[in-house]
């Protein structure tokens, strides 16, 4: 940490000799005063000396009750160890100015940088509106938001000396840098080397003609599960979601329910009269069905029986919808392996069904507990909310939130 002595901290120290009261606290802050007079020539001597001669004298004006002297030693403290900037410094207290005015240099500074950020981000407004006639003022925040997040990538071009660039999706291609180096590769620090290689065209050369293209690949298939994840988030919360809606989404991403699923199997009707939303298949060609429930709206998940929490029809009744498909997948099994090559004897059931925001008054953690102990007396059906799905898959992508 860099000390600061300088005119201005003697200047306004002079200042708090004359306020001081108690001969204690002059003879301290005359201390201060004297050290930092003791550079060489016009220089002023800070170092740690100076810190704790304040500290020193700071101590001796509360024990004299003298609070306002603390205060400003305080100030002095913060200024001298680069806490309190030099403008806000100067002008809190007048030090170089006449009489009650203020310096006009700093607010004419102050002006034309408020001036130049705002001449900024209102052509960037306007060219995000000629592009999007039709935003809405939400969009056009979000595109502000994105800006922001970018700025810290800022690139300098050697060609245009005085030009910058926001390279527009910098953020976004850091974080998806970020998660492989996290993952994958010893980096010692995974957010400082994926912000370099999003900022160096040159670097992003070098890991697109990787030897086999891995890195890439990898980074591009976290960029899709994260975006995935996004828009189903938007659909589990929305209302009017029916559940077409939901299997619509999912049903392209078995990832999102866990490693061992490879792959949808083609065929939904396996049993006759029996249609899966979502037929799982494991690497061993094992049956993993899934049913789907609405989200949001869903009617209550759990209810108070007795002092405790305990799952509503709802629930039993899509467990037992499940356990149904369960028995005729086992009655049927010789069929559906030779004419299907699937195996259903080792097969398994998930229920998605409801939201936490469903009890708004219980907590997400108590109401997935609820469930988890029902999962525990249904060996072979699961039963999961929609967030509670959806926040295990974000985990396998690392860790990091897939939002803002």
């Amino acid at each position: 940490m860099e000390l600061r002595a300088d005119f201005a901290l003697e200047e306004q120290l002079e200042g708090i000799a004359a306020e001081a009261a108690a001969p204690e606290v002059k003879e301290a802050v005359a201390a201060v005063l004297t050290h930092l007079r003791s550079g060489k020539g016009r220089h002023r001597r800070g170092g740690q000396t100076l810190v704790r001669l304040l500290e020193q004298a700071r101590l001796r004006a509360s024990e004299e009750d003298e609070w306002h002297v603390v205060r400003l030693l305080q100030d002095s403290l913060d200024y001298s160890t680069g806490r309190l900037l030099r403008p806000s410094f100067e002008e809190n207290y007048r030090l170089f100015q006449e009489g009650k005015e203020r310096n006009p240099a700093h607010r004419d500074f102050l002006a034309s940088t408020a001036n130049a950020a705002l001449g900024f981000w209102e052509e960037q407004g306007r060219r995000f509106l000629r592009e999007h006639p039709d935003a809405t003022a939400n969009e056009l925040f979000n595109y502000f938001v994105g800006l922001r997040e970018d700025l810290p990538f800022l690139q300098a071009p050697a060609d245009q000396p005085g030009r910058y660039k926001i390279v527009r999706g910098s953020a976004e291609m850091a974080l998806w840098l970020e998660r492989v180096l996290r993952n994958r590769v010893d980096v010692e620090d995974p957010a400082e080397a994926a912000g370099r290689i999003a900022m160096s065209p040159e670097a992003l050369k070098v890991l697109a003609e990787d030897e086999d293209g891995q890195s890439l690949l990898k980074a591009a298939e976290l960029k899709r599960r994260a975006a995935s994840i996004t828009e189903l988030r938007g659909l589990s919360e929305d209302p009017a979601a029916t559940e077409h809606d939901l299997q619509r989404a999912l049903q392209t991403q078995p990832w999102i329910f866990g490693g061992q699923f490879i792959r949808t199997a083609a065929h939904r009707r396996l049993v006759s009269g029996d249609e899966v939303d979502i037929p799982l298949l494991r690497a061993d060609g094992t049956l993993h069905l899934v049913e789907l429930k609405r989200a949001m709206g869903a009617r209550a998940l759990v209810k108070r029986h007795r002092n405790a929490w305990v799952p509503t029809s709802e629930v039993h009744d899509a467990v037992g919808q499940a356990i149904n498909y369960l028995v005729g997948l086992d009655e049927n099994r010789q069929r559906i392996r030779e004419e299907f090559g699937i195996e259903t004897r080792r097969a398994s059931a998930l229920v998605l069904i409801g939201h936490p925001a469903l009890h708004p008054d219980l907590a997400e953690e108590d109401l997935n507990q609820v469930l988890r102990t029902l999962n525990t007396h249904t060996s072979r059906v699961e039963v999961l909310t929609y967030a509670e799905l959806l926040d295990s898959a974000e985990r396998s992508l690392g860790g990091i939130p897939t939002t803002a």
